[in-house]
């Protein structure tokens, strides 16, 4: 499946971009002397970062996507503050994932296969480092990418929550997102779209899509209380010091996309669930009508409105708990995921095809179309800035000023009323 709602302008514009909607320039690998590597921004917080990446089976359900098959499986990634080690840096998405990424996903950016070595990027999280006893219990925080997108496209700001001491849980949705490679070197596509993609039928489709991810989110949920009563989860050798570490009085969830509008869910549904956080994603299902009592935060795309976006303006007129809405200025939907670090990379040290310059085109990729023409490390920085300020507030109690006035350090953001 390409490229998906975490590239479309709004969460319930589009499913798809195809390859037909982004013409490709052949030329870019034959004239790139070698593959282009890439580099995550590095995470600001005071802890160094571990991770894990867990298969988990949920046996008390079928596959919602999948009839037949009489069990859900998915992949997580669990990322937290960790000792400092030797430990390999693990990679930003596994090695066949990645190679599926480079076949099916980047094309539809312009990017042609082989042109990016997708599998030599790494985080700055240490496979499987011990935890940083010092930093306590760990707050809990689950992350869902956009409809279509795998855990691995939210690596930026999650590395950089747990540097500042939370426990983050990234979820790959089987069947939706693009690819998911399990252990043994087994990859599970997403499932074909229809063949017609009207209004009615996408609907429909994201309805489908956001029913089953709740349900992944509640089953995740489980097995993180399991592991922070000290049980493993996951059939697999803990990191030392994971078992026990997450604090389930100290819950949040965060989504770009499709991702945000299920954390609203979770937060309406889920007693355990203190607070959320939605990354310009339009809200679908019960949620957008209902809205939530709890703490809640949207950021925005520059064109993403509550005059444009039906389900924003209803969801926040229900919502009566704490809420904000943050525009950022010049940002598009995928500013919201790590492209808004790796493209402006990529179609820098790509072959220029024109002058690249009236069609926000660069290098053949129309970097502006996916990731706005925001500055991408004042992006970045104002996007981990609140997303940060807003857990510390919300789940750890941490006072801040920075949804009372505008910050100097953040021109491009601004409040909505």
């Amino acid at each position: 499946m390409p490229v998906k709602m975490y590239a479309a302008p709004l969460a319930v514009a589009a499913l798809t971009l195809t390859p037909a909607t982004v013409p490709l320039h052949a030329q870019q690998a034959q004239q790139a002397r070698q593959a282009i590597t890439v580099v995550l921004p590095a995470p600001g917080g005071p802890h160094p970062v571990g991770t894990v990446a867990l298969r988990l089976v949920d046996r008390s359900r079928r596959d919602p996507l999948v009839r037949s098959k009489p069990y859900r499986e998915l992949m997580v990634s669990l990322w937290y503050p960790a000792k400092s080690g030797t430990q390999p840096l693990a990679p930003h998405m596994a090695p066949l994932a990645a190679a599926d990424w480079d076949r099916h996903s980047a094309p539809p950016m312009g990017i042609a296969k082989g042109a990016v070595d997708w599998a030599a990027t790494r985080t700055a999280a240490r496979s499987g480092a011990p935890v940083e006893r010092g930093a306590g219990r760990l707050p809990v925080v689950l992350f869902g990418s956009g409809d279509g997108g795998p855990r691995t496209l939210g690596t930026t700001l999650v590395q950089d929550l747990a540097s500042r001491g939370y426990l983050v849980v990234t979820v790959d949705h089987t069947y939706e997102a693009d690819q998911v490679e399990f252990p043994g070197g087994r990859v599970v596509r997403a499932l074909p779209l229809p063949a017609k993609l009207t209004p009615r039928v996408i609907k429909a489709l994201l309805e489908r899509h956001a029913r089953a991810r709740l349900a992944d989110m509640r089953f995740v949920l489980d097995q993180v209380t399991a592991l922070g009563q000290g049980r493993a989860i996951g059939g697999e050798d803990m990191p030392a010091g994971l078992r026990g570490a997450p604090d389930l009085t100290r819950v949040g969830a965060l989504g770009q996309s499709l991702g945000g509008s299920v954390a609203a869910q979770l937060v309406h549904d889920d007693p355990r669930v203190d607070a959320g956080a939605n990354l310009d994603g339009g809200y679908v299902g019960p949620v957008a009508a209902t809205g939530v009592t709890r703490p809640f935060l949207q950021l925005a795309a520059q064109t993403h409105t509550r005059e444009n976006e039906p389900s924003w303006k209803s969801f926040w007129r229900a919502s009566t708990g704490w809420k904000r809405e943050l525009r950022f200025k010049g940002a598009a939907h995928g500013s919201f995921t790590d492209l808004q670090a790796l493209l402006p990379q990529i179609a820098a040290a790509l072959p220029k095809a024109g002058d690249g310059k009236q069609d926000g085109r660069q290098g053949g990729v129309p970097v502006a179309d996916f990731v706005g023409t925001i500055d991408p490390q004042r992006s970045v920085a104002a996007q981990r800035a609140y997303v940060g300020a807003f857990f510390d507030l919300h789940l750890l109690g941490k006072p801040t000023r920075l949804f009372q006035e505008p910050d100097s350090r953040f021109p491009e953001v601004s409040r909505i009323p």
